[in-house]
C-alpha cells in the first residue's frame, strides 16, 4: 500500500462540498432579519414568509445538508488514503518539490472548512448547540491549535525545502498559492473564535496566534503572486490546461484575509471597546470591489479553456474552480451587509449559487466516472 499513487488535491471535492454547504448560512445570515448572533433555524422560520420564500430557504437548508454529508463522506473516504500514502516514495518525492509540494496544504484546508461547518450549518439545525454555543470555544480552540501548531510547522517546512533545494521560478503556477490559502484559512477560524468567544482569555490567545498566521499568509500571499505574475508575463501565451483552474484560488484567498480583518475588528469592539464601523466598510468594500474585476478578468482568461477542454475531460486540478465561486458569493454577502445591500447582488450571488451546486455536480460525475475507470485508482 506504501506504493500507491494519490493527489492530495482530491481533498478540494470535500472542500468545495464544504464551502456550498457554508453558502446558504453564509446569505441568510448577512441578507436576512434575524435576532441577535448567528442565526438559527428556529429565527428564520419565526418570520412571516409567503410560498415562495419558505420553497426558497428549504432548497437553501436542503443543500446544506446536501453537501455538508458530502463533505465528512469525501474527507473520510481521502483520510484513509492520505494516511496509506504518507510515508510512500511519491509521498516524499513531492514533499521535496517545491514546485509541487504546496498540494500537500490541501487537507489542512479541508479540515479547518470542518470547523467552519460545525459554527455555521451543523449549528444552524442543532438546537443543542446553539444553547451551549460559548461552552463550545474552549474545545473549538484546543482542537484549532493543534491545527495551528500542525499548519505553521509545515509551512515552515516547506518554505525552508524552497530556499534549500531552489527551483525554476519560470515554472510556477497559481496552485503555489495554496500556502497562504491554508494560512488563511486557519486566520479565518482563529479570529472566528476571538471575535465570538466571551472568554477573554480564549479570544486574546485566539487573535494573537491569528495574527501569526494571518501575518505569515499575507506575505505569502504577496510574494507569491508579484512571482507568479511576474513569470507569466516572461512566458508567451496562458500556462498549460492543466494549470488554467488555479488561476482563480486569488479570490479566496482574498476573501479569507478580508474575512479575517473584519472579524479581528469585532474582536476588538467586542474587547477592547472600540468602534469601528468605517474600518469594516472599506475592508469588505475594498475586498470585494478587487474580487469582482479579478474574478471578470479571470473568467475572460479561462474562456478559451472551458470551450475547449473543461467539458470534455476531467483532471483533479479542475477542483480548483469551486472555491472561488464559493468565496465570491460568501464575501459578497458580507459585502451585501456591509457595504451596499442591492437587489442586483443578491440576484448575482443567487445565480452563482446555483451555477455552483451545477458546477459541482458536474465535476463529480466526472470525477466518479474517472475512478470506475481506473477501478478506485487516481485520476490525475
Amino acid at each position: 500500500m506504501k506504493n500507491q499513487k494519490f493527489n492530495p488535491l482530491v481533498f478540494l471535492a470535500s472542500l468545495g462540498a464544504g464551502g456550498i454547504a457554508v453558502l446558504p448560512f453564509v446569505l441568510m445570515q448577512y441578507t436576512t432579519e434575524h435576532g441577535p448572533g448567528l442565526i438559527t433555524r428556529a429565527q428564520l422560520w419565526a418570520r412571516q414568509m409567503t410560498g415562495l420564500e419558505s420553497a426558497y430557504y428549504g432548497v437553501l437548508e436542503g443543500i446544506m445538508i446536501l453537501f455538508a454529508t458530502l463533505h465528512f463522506i469525501l474527507l473520510g473516504w481521502y483520510a484513509v488514503k492520505l494516511v496509506k500514502w504518507i510515508g510512500s516514495h511519491d509521498f516524499n518525492a513531492l514533499v521535496q518539490d517545491p514546485l509541487r509540494n504546496s498540494t500537500l496544504m490541501a487537507p489542512f484546508i479541508t479540515i479547518m472548512m470542518t470547523m467552519n461547518l460545525f459554527i455555521g450549518p451543523i449549528r444552524y439545525f442543532a438546537p443543542a448547540l446553539q444553547e451551549n454555543f460559548q461552552g463550545m470555544m474552549a474545545p473549538a480552540f484546543a482542537f484549532w491549535s493543534v491545527l495551528f501548531v500542525a499548519t505553521l510547522l509545515t509551512e515552515v517546512y516547506l518554505l525552508g525545502i524552497s530556499f534549500k533545494r531552489g527551483f525554476d521560478v519560470n515554472k510556477i503556477n497559481f496552485g503555489w498559492l495554496l500556502h497562504p490559502f491554508a494560512l488563511g484559512m486557519l486566520s479565518t477560524v482563529g479570529s472566528g473564535i476571538a471575535a465570538m468567544a466571551k472568554n477573554p482569555t480564549i479570544a486574546h490567545h485566539a487573535a494573537f496566534l491569528t495574527m501569526i498566521a494571518f501575518s505569515m499568509g499575507l506575505f505569502l500571499l504577496v510574494v507569491k503572486l508579484v512571482m507568479i505574475f511576474k513569470s507569466h508575463f516572461e512566458k508567451d501565451g496562458l500556462s498549460e490546461k492543466y494549470f488554467l483552474p488555479s488561476f482563480l484560488i486569488v479570490i479566496p484567498n482574498i476573501t479569507l484575509f478580508a474575512i479575517t480583518a473584519f472579524r479581528l475588528g469585532h474582536y476588538l469592539e467586542h474587547h477592547m471597546g472600540m468602534h469601528l464601523d468605517w474600518y469594516f466598510y472599506i475592508v469588505i468594500g475594498v475586498a470585494f470591489a478587487f474580487e469582482v474585476w479579478y474574478m471578470l478578468f479571470g473568467l475572460s482568461l479561462l474562456y478559451r479553456y472551458f470551450k475547449q477542454h473543461h467539458f470534455r475531460e476531467y483532471f483533479v486540478a479542475q477542483w480548483g474552480l469551486i472555491c472561488p465561486f464559493v468565496a465570491f458569493v460568501v464575501l459578497g454577502a458580507f459585502a451585501f451587509k456591509n457595504v451596499l445591500p442591492s437587489a442586483v447582488l443578491y440576484a448575482i450571488f443567487v445565480v452563482t449559487t446555483v451555477a455552483t451546486v451545477v458546477f459541482y455536480l458536474e465535476l463529480l460525475y466526472k470525477h466518479i466516472k474517472c475512478q470506475q475507470k481506473n477501478h478506485g485508482g487516481i485520476c490525475a
